[in-house]
């Protein structure tokens, strides 16, 4: 008969798995069986889970790094995704007022022109000796992101020669879930990364949020405007939106690394008198590399950032004892 996997059963087996590798590391530093010091085993759950006390050499067995708790100026995030798009109002379609023949081409794909600019000049069918000529002018200042002109191409009013795109500025268009919606609203900062630049930010700030809700994706669109001097921000690159919902220039953050959970609990492990000690905390906002910490340490607090998983293995079995060679 079949059985489901017990859940109390899994976790007991990747307590001891984790017990077996911290006792492996450690078993070179503590003689006899393993997990023993001064005649006295290490069971676990076996007394109180005290400070956990290991030298210098098992500290570098368990590859243990630690970081200061500084003061920092930290936001709280809201990640969304989205694109760039051109702004509306800030581009147009360039075509002659005649029917005719293009005779010269001034202008080329991806050249920068300045509003009143020729960019090319078409003769006209109507008789005359010699034949009336127009020229094609820019109508606004931008780039020349599409070009059909060619010489000797026939043309009619309604046959677009140019677009042209003032990308001086870029609307990047997002999408929020309505759970969020609430925390979204216009005038708020933003910074953008694109795929393209990871190493980038990209500030702008909230000018639109959507009036309706899309039924499907239960997401409401939102607009953030961005200068774009340098021209990198190309319509339809795919984005990555940081808006900034609450921001403290002076947060007590930790490396994130430094945090673990169970049973609910946000706890870190903190250097003190040469032991390390399991400490409780209470979190805030977070960022790529942070986590704001609102309770439980103060500034210049030493936490364990790697090897605090090994750590937390040694400290469920009670806490390590030091040899008295070793005090």
């Amino acid at each position: 008969m079949r059985t489901h996997p017990s859940p109390i059963r899994d976790r007991a087996r990747i307590l001891l798995a984790g017990l077996a590798l911290t006792g492996a590391l450690l078993g070179g530093f503590f003689p006899g069986t393993p997990a023993h010091a001064h005649g006295e085993a290490l069971k676990v759950g076996a007394g109180a889970k005290g400070p956990v006390k290991l030298t210098p050499a098992q500290q570098n067995a368990l590859g243990l790094k630690l970081a200061a708790a500084q003061l920092r100026p930290m936001s709280e995030l809201l990640h969304l995704n989205g694109e760039v798009r051109p702004v509306a109002g800030r581009q147009a379609e360039v075509s002659t007022r005649i029917s005719g023949q293009v005779t010269q081409v001034y202008a080329t794909l991806g050249q920068r022109v300045r509003a009143g600019q020729r960019l090319a000049r078409v003769q006209s069918r109507l008789v005359g000796d010699p034949p009336p000529s127009v020229d094609v002018v820019a109508p606004m200042a931008g780039v020349i992101d599409q070009q059909t002109a060619t010489v000797g191409q026939s043309v009619e009013p309604a046959t677009t020669l140019f677009h042209i795109r003032d990308g001086s500025e870029v609307n990047v268009v997002a999408r929020v879930y309505e759970e969020d919606l609430g925390k979204i609203v216009a005038g708020q900062a933003a910074s953008v990364r694109l795929l393209s630049y990871p190493d980038r930010n990209f500030s702008g700030k909230i000018i639109l949020v959507g009036p309706s809700l899309d039924p499907l994706s239960r997401t409401v669109e939102v607009w953030v405007a961005l200068a774009n001097a340098e021209g990198l921000l190309k319509p339809n690159l795919f984005a990555r939106v940081s808006v900034v919902l609450r921001h403290n220039d002076a947060a007590l953050g930790i490396p994130k690394a430094a945090i673990l959970e169970a049973a609910g609990e946000k706890f870190v492990f903190v250097k003190q008198r040469g032991a390390f000690v399991r400490t409780d905390i209470r979190t805030g906002a977070s960022d790529d590399k942070y986590t704001e910490v609102t309770q439980g340490l103060v500034p210049g607090d030493q936490v364990v950032t790697a090897g605090n998983r090994q750590v937390y293995t040694v400290w469920l079995t009670g806490g390590v004892p030091l040899r008295d060679e070793d005090d």
